[in-house]
């Protein structure tokens, strides 16, 4: 190893990859109904845990509110973010759904628990301005 690397717990290696990849993960329920209850939150949490263990992903943090939840996630890069996200999602559903049916029932229809849509964003790392920043000023050969 390099005597200017410095190890950071953030930074992952692989055979042929270095890496730190994060996502915010957004998901909303259907219609935006408040259909979470606290104790909810807390399954749902242990449910989407479980499913990033499954694909080597970590689930850093996790909150929400009655009709959304927010997700710091970190994934290899073997992974592909759809899948991961329709995984949280579907599985979380169905747990959700069977074991507080008659809650849910009262704010969702149709078998779905989540919206179609979710928001995702990339995070950790500099800020855009100073990686583009990085980028110009590299030393272009003439």
């Amino acid at each position: 190893m390099s005597p200017r690397w410095n190890p950071n717990p953030e930074v992952h290696t692989g055979r042929l990859v270095v890496h730190s990849l994060h996502v915010h993960l957004v998901f909303i329920t259907k219609y935006r109904r408040g259909a979470m209850t606290g104790e909810m939150l807390t399954r749902c949490e242990q449910i989407m845990r479980e499913v990033c263990e499954d694909f080597e992903a970590e689930l850093k943090q996790f909150n929400g509110e009655e009709d959304h939840v927010h997700l710091l996630v970190y994934y290899p890069p073997k992974v592909q973010l759809s899948k991961l996200v329709n995984s949280l999602k579907g599985v979380s559903s169905r747990y959700l759904r069977q074991e507080y049916g008659a809650h849910v029932r009262r704010y969702l229809w149709g078998g779905h628990f989540w919206s179609g849509s979710y928001f995702a964003g990339s995070c950790g790392g500099a800020p855009l301005t100073v990686v583009r920043q990085y980028i110009e000023n590299q030393q272009r050969p003439v």
